[in-house]
């Protein structure tokens, strides 16, 4: 016996059939196969036919055969891959907190509202990070020059003698000062635009309690835009193992200081392209991609766990 339905009740919608359902699902997979495709194409495929390379290795007799993860213990004990490594290691360690420790000072500047003309520097700051790399690199490359740029027009206008940012002693920081103008306004922009969105009532809580500027950056600002600290840092981490325009142009300019080895995605390059070795060009780009997802993975964790 069915109970009867009271008045004004909506009576139950009797459920769909399951070619409806069929169709539903695929209509999904339609939508979302394009993006998958893609993702397919540009990404996954890369990955595999470098990890199926990694595993062979060309031979003067028996040409391209199978070594399995010979490559790999080669990479692991390769002095000239842990020396580009360690470079870079040492160019992240101190050019990123420069970079964003400039860029945080900016934000908060713009973000404070006592800066005359705020557009106008907003704008001239990010500018920097619109110019090619490429462009970059070879008008900074071209003042740092004893002989034909604005380090030589210096001294020969002083008579002094300035030391030369493209010597071997030098010149991982002279790309540092490249990376740094390139890169501040971006990371400017991502601070500032997570500052706009801090909600203006605790910023009036923080004046009715007599807190100072320094106080409100430090117990309202800085935790509120934690998340996008993390994220520019975690980019900044990327971009620097990823290192290679800077290099890869002023190695022309400073033979004896930029080697076809100064970085791991430079070694890379050269390995493949000049040294015809892309079996283990493809190894030692697998092993550089994981350290850098290694390294990528605790900078999140550590961030998330200080954001709980």
């Amino acid at each position: 016996m069915t109970t009867p339905l009271s008045p004004g009740a909506a009576a139950p919608r009797p459920a769909p059939p399951p070619a409806a359902r069929s169709r539903r699902s695929w209509t999904g997979w339609g939508f979302l196969g394009p993006f998958v495709a893609v993702f397919a194409l540009v990404f996954l495929a890369p990955v595999a036919y470098s990890l199926y390379l990694s595993l062979f290795r060309d031979r003067l007799i028996g040409g391209n055969t199978f070594v399995g993860l010979d490559n790999y213990r080669q990479a692991l004990g390769d002095e000239r891959f842990w020396a580009a490594l360690g470079r870079i290691s040492l160019f992240l360690a101190v050019q990123v907190p420069v970079m964003l420790g400039i860029a945080l000072l900016v934000a908060l500047a713009l973000d404070s509202g006592r800066l005359y003309g705020r557009d106008f520097f907003r704008v001239s700051i990010f500018l920097p990070y619109a110019v090619p790399a490429v462009v970059a690199t070879l008008m900074w490359g071209f003042m740092y020059g004893t002989r034909f740029g604005l380090v030589g027009d210096v001294n020969d206008a002083l008579g002094v003698s300035l030391p030369d940012p493209l010597s071997p002693g030098l010149v991982l920081a002279s790309i540092g000062n490249i990376v740094t103008w390139e890169f501040v306004g971006y990371n400017m922009l991502i601070f500032y635009a997570a500052l706009r969105v801090v909600p203006h009532s605790l910023y009036e809580a923080a004046q009715i309690d007599g807190a100072g500027q320094l106080r409100v950056i430090t117990a309202i600002k800085l935790p509120a835009i934690r998340g996008a600290l993390v994220i520019a840092t975690i980019f900044s981490v990327i971009g620097s193992f990823q290192l290679f325009n800077e290099p890869s142009i002023l190695q022309p300019l400073a033979p004896n200081a930029v080697t076809t080895d100064y970085t791991p995605n430079f070694y890379t390059y050269s390995l493949s392209f000049n040294g015809q070795q892309h079996n283990y060009s493809a190894t030692v780009a697998i092993v550089m991609g994981l350290i850098t997802m290694a390294i990528a993975y605790v900078v999140q964790l550590r961030g998330m766990r200080k954001g709980g």
